[in-house]
């Protein structure tokens, strides 16, 4: 009980004490499964440094993103909202993509930057690029921006280096399109990247960040959405090698080596009890690429699918004498980063519909969650269809399910792109906390206690989707190849001439 005060004590000065309100740092993997690092059990990955937030911080069973693929959960992250409020459906953004994350979208920089706080976002944007740069996180309340504006495979990589000393990208990534930009706030300083160096980079630009937001006695909020373990993998000598995974492990671990930096410049700017680091992933694993693929661990299939596999990933909370180190089974979202972010800053929320909630009982108390639900869009959102799939507390219902190519290979047939749409009525019905692999749809006939439960889920859904308001698609408003950011915007032909 004494414990509990404290920290509840630690809360209150935190939010009152205008001198020292919180910093944030949040951590973005891609393509990270449920089943990939240490601490959630993977038995040859190399993480030292998340498994380090996990001993020390509270790690998180049931956290979801809101889509199976990138873009749409990035907006959800940043916004607190679904993608479908934000229009960021369906599919992702592209090089030349017309559309964007829509400048009347408030970000979680926009929350804090009121408050006085400093704003850094480092790697992958991939919420729009659009004419001259309107939808980079320079224009989305960040004040430094250095990274790839969307996903490191769109563009040519079959000549690129992406293990030392010369070991060519696996893979061809997409054509016809320009080089991947490495980008300085709306600046292009290297077109295509160097791979080999864009780790350290990242490492150096944080870092830095984070030393002069402390010298200045500046809350900061840091914004790192990685690349890594993204397809086609790369590392650098620091890491490269040097995991027992091959070319995923040697990602990931460069990811982690990060991750360690920044610890180490926290703790040596005296910061690091002041601040609140939070790890996710933005969607489950590409089972389509085998072991470059990544690992859903015991869930059901992987990335583009509304199984748990596809949505279900690793979450970890860390704060030296604020968080108490555990685990917590109560069910989270990356939609419920911006309010507790809010919460925490003493900031006031954007007057908009939230789909998120504050967790900061969750953290501070490992209490329980003011989050009951969680709702499945596919890939492709519509109002035709609705949500695919929705969790009630411990029981998961689908309405309609289907495999994708993101998530072929598996030997389980409900996940490859072969198994086609299709409709359940009554829906599938599962025991998450018995059976998280979904492998056991429990059934109706005679338990009226079931029976009550899908009259509920019926409900919410009807409820949740009744207050659905779709945004305009950005992503349908289509492709312009002029858009597509070119060191040498004069030169020509194009692509082939953007290099600097």
């Amino acid at each position: 009980m004494d414990f509990i005060c404290l920290l509840l004590l630690n809360i209150f000065l935190l939010r009152t004490c205008s001198a020292s309100p919180p910093n944030f740092v949040l951590l973005f993997a891609d393509d990270l499964g449920f089943g990939d690092l240490g601490c959630y059990g993977h038995p040859s990955s190399l993480t030292p440094n998340l498994d380090r937030l996990a001993t020390g911080g509270l790690r998180f069973t049931d956290f979801y993103c809101t889509s199976p693929v990138c873009s749409p959960s990035r907006a959800s992250l940043l916004t607190g909202r679904y993608q479908t409020r934000s229009g960021i459906y369906p599919g992702v953004l592209y090089p030349g993509s017309i559309g964007g994350l829509p400048l009347n979208e408030t970000t979680i920089a926009e929350v804090l930057k009121p408050l006085g706080y400093a704003t850094a976002a480092v790697g992958k944007w991939h919420l729009g690029f659009g004419a001259k740069g309107m939808f980079l996180p320079t224009k989305q309340g960040f004040d430094h921006y250095l990274g790839i504006p969307y996903s490191h495979d769109m563009g040519p990589c079959r000549n690129l280096t992406c293990f030392p000393p010369d070991v060519k990208c696996f893979g061809l990534c997409d054509v016809g399109t320009v080089t991947v930009p490495l980008m300085h706030n709306e600046v292009i300083k290297q077109q295509p990247v160097n791979f080999l160096d864009l780790e350290r980079a990242y490492s150096d630009f944080a870092t830095t960040f984070i030393t002069t937001s402390a010298k200045k006695k500046q809350p900061f909020f840091l914004y790192y959405p990685s690349h890594h373990t993204h397809y086609p993998q790369y590392a650098g000598p620091g890491a490269a090698g040097r995991s027992l995974r091959g070319p995923f492990g040697d990602a990931l671990l460069e990811f982690d080596n990060t991750i360690g930096n920044l610890l180490t410049t926290l703790e040596k700017t005296g910061v690091i009890n002041n601040t609140l680091v939070f790890f996710t992933s933005d969607n489950g694993p590409e089972l389509m690429r085998m072991s470059r693929g990544g690992s859903a661990g015991p869930l059901k299939c992987g990335k583009g699918t509304t199984y748990e596999g596809g949505m279900r990933e690793p979450a970890i909370a860390f704060w030296p004498g604020t968080i108490r180190p555990g685990v917590t089974h109560e069910i989270g979202s990356i939609l419920d980063i911006l309010p507790t972010i809010a919460s925490l800053a003493g900031a006031k929320l954007p007057q908009v519909m939230l789909d998120g909630v504050d967790m900061t009982e969750i953290l501070v108390n490992q209490g329980k969650s003011k989050r009951e639900t969680m709702m499945f869009y596919p890939t492709d959102p519509n109002e035709m269809y609705g949500l695919f799939a929705l969790r009630l507390g411990k029981y998961k219902a689908h309405f309609y399910t289907r495999g994708a190519t993101h998530s072929g290979t598996t030997p389980d047939q409900d996940c490859p792109v072969f198994a086609v749409l299709k409709a359940h009525n009554p829906p599938l019905i599962f025991n998450l906390e018995a059976d998280p692999s979904e492998h056991y749809p429990l059934p109706l006939v005679g338990r009226p206690d079931l029976q009550a439960v899908l009259e509920r889920i019926m409900k919410v859904k009807e409820q949740f989707e009744a207050s659905m308001v779709f945004g305009e698609s950005q992503i349908l408003k289509g492709t312009d190849p002029n858009l597509e950011p070119c060191c040498n915007p004069e030169c020509s032909p194009k692509p082939r001439c953007c290099h600097c």
